[in-house]
């Protein structure tokens, strides 16, 4: 029962398992850097390319950290990415889209 308590210095911050996860903890950073930034964006009317292409970037990469996704602390996260890019995406096809007024 020693080994339980030693401590174990390279695991990831977000791996509840041991192991690192190198491409999750990408995935999962790039995600909520997104989700925050798509989400911000929404809340003003003019940034709504921003707001839709970071929000529909974030979607993306968060479907996919959630696909390969290994412990729950990694989900935990990525859903509140996604929840936020989410809301950004939505909110930037309403106020003007994706082309909003650069293609017309």
């Amino acid at each position: 029962m020693a080994q339980a308590m030693r401590p174990n210095t390279a695991t990831s911050l977000f791996a509840t398992d041991g192991k690192p996860h190198p491409l999750q903890d990408t995935l999962l950073a790039v995600t909520l850097v997104l989700g925050v930034i798509a989400f911000v964006s929404a809340m003003f009317h003019n940034l709504h390319l921003l707001s839709s292409w970071t929000g529909l970037v974030g979607i993306l990469t968060g479907a996919y950290g959630q696909f390969i996704s290994e412990t729950t602390r990694e989900r935990f996260w990525l859903i509140l990415g996604l929840g936020a890019s989410a809301v950004g995406f939505f909110l930037g096809m309403a106020h003007g889209g994706l082309f909003g007024g650069v293609l017309g």
